[in-house]
């Protein structure tokens, strides 16, 4: 056996075929398209390069046939953030022969020590941690698109070469077909029609606004609680729509607004790997045709929720909960639908998990960040868990500018309704309402 670097179109194709040998007799498997793939590795189309690095190796066997592939890189502009610079590796699929997998994990290290590495995390994406992040280790089931699925065994590859968990993280499943309890629809309800708030799905007539309020809500949101984060351009934003402009269905994805200003996004797409599975990672003539085909009978019966977030100011208000009700009258219109997949939350955002477990989703899949320190002697730190970051105390409170709902800064729903409606804690419980909420964890 022997390891080749990916120069060419022939190595190339290699890479591909490699993960096509590996799970050859898997059912559950969807080939990605080679073009997507490939689109990550070049320079052109990954902005990414204007501030790192990468490279790509294949292992053969002694038939000359591919049974291994590993790709190392290194963002310039985050290696440096930790407590040693640190690159990373993805890509890497394997069969289930621990020499091949630890000629392939030395191979990357020694790319990236030869940089100045001193840690290498993965299995991760050259780019943005929506696609190809973590190794699954738990719910080896259908995976959604861009979600990472692989062969059990990997975790045994990765953990016996010496990498340590960095962080964890969870997939979770909402079934559509069952109702939400009436006392979820009757909060979720009254977060609608709070005074000051509004509630819109996307447009393409309105793309550039949408992208612009995305990209401050999120920034606004994640940089409370990530490591090292790195704030998200509006392009980016727009660049995703365009690629999935022709699964993109408008209303899966929503904003709210307090007064005009964004407060928090919901971003959710059809799940296409439930045409690519019909496809073999290959994007031909034919294979568009069945694409269109596959798409107007309705194949695509699942959704892939990406992210959903709210700035802190607005936290603990039950957000979340209108962005589900309006969702829920959408599926009501298309009813091939019948579940969600929201993938994936972090162990170091115990918050989000928290909402994906109120709107009644059912953690379903486990996945594992690694990282490996190169001076195995050193000590080795996990990701930190942050606390949000809550608003000011002298913030004062917010009022709609009419008879509705005073709402003050990080007061939750039960504080809220218990000034609103005037009553007493013990009375709430007496109608349900406490247990509502205490129930749905907001």
């Amino acid at each position: 056996m022997r390891i080749i670097s990916v120069t060419d179109k022939k190595t190339r194709g290699k890479f591909h075929d490699a993960a096509r040998v590996v799970y050859k007799n898997d059912p559950v498997w969807v080939c990605p398209l080679d073009k997507e793939t490939e689109a990550i590795f070049d320079p052109k189309k990954n902005p990414y390069f204007k501030q790192g690095e990468a490279r790509r190796w294949v292992i053969l066997n002694n038939d000359n046939i591919p049974v291994g592939r590993v790709a190392a890189f290194i963002d310039r502009k985050r290696a440096w953030l930790y407590d040693q610079p640190t690159g990373g590796i993805g890509f890497f699929e394997c069969i289930n022969d621990r020499e091949m997998a630890f000629m392939l994990f030395d191979t990357a290290k020694q790319w990236l020590a030869d940089r100045g590495m001193e840690a290498m995390d993965g299995p991760i994406n050259f780019g943005e941690t929506d696609k190809y992040w973590g190794l699954l280790t738990g719910g080896f089931t259908h995976p959604s698109f861009e979600v990472p699925y692989n062969h059990p065994y990997y975790r045994e590859l990765f953990e016996s070469y010496g990498f340590m968990t960095y962080y964890t993280m969870e997939g979770f499943h909402l079934d559509i077909t069952k109702p939400m309890s009436d006392r979820f629809m009757k909060i979720a309800e009254w977060v609608a029609r709070k005074p000051g708030y509004e509630f819109r799905h996307f447009t393409w007539k309105q793309q550039e606004q949408f992208s612009n309020d995305f990209a401050m809500v999120f920034n606004e949101a994640w940089a409370t609680f990530k490591e090292n984060f790195e704030p998200l351009k509006a392009d980016y934003i727009r660049e995703v729509l365009r690629k999935a402009r022709p699964i993109v269905d408008e209303e899966f994805i929503w904003m709210a607004y307090f007064e005009g200003k964004p407060i928090a996004i919901y971003l959710m797409f059809p799940d296409l790997n439930q045409i690519l599975k019909h496809m073999k990672g290959k994007l031909t003539v034919f294979n568009m045709i069945k694409f269109l085909y596959l798409k107007k009978r309705k194949t695509m019966t699942r959704a892939k929720g990406l992210l959903m977030g709210v700035i802190p100011k607005f936290q603990k208000l039950g957000i979340e909960s209108a962005f589900i009700l309006h969702v829920r009258k959408v599926f009501e219109k298309k009813p091939h639908y019948t579940e969600v997949e929201f993938s994936w939350v972090a162990d170091f955002n115990p918050m989000m998990r928290k909402i994906f477990l109120s709107v009644g989703g059912v953690p379903v899949k486990n996945y594992t960040t690694y990282r490996y320190l190169f001076d195995r002697k050193k000590e080795f730190k996990r990701h930190p868990v942050q606390e949000i970051k809550q608003p000011a105390k002298n913030d004062g409170a917010r009022k709609s500018g009419h008879t509705g709902l005073l709402q003050e800064p990080g007061k939750s729903i039960t504080e809220s309704l218990v000034k609103e409606r005037n009553v007493s804690a013990k009375e709430m419980v007496k109608k349900g309402d406490i247990n509502l909420i205490s129930e749905n964890g907001f």
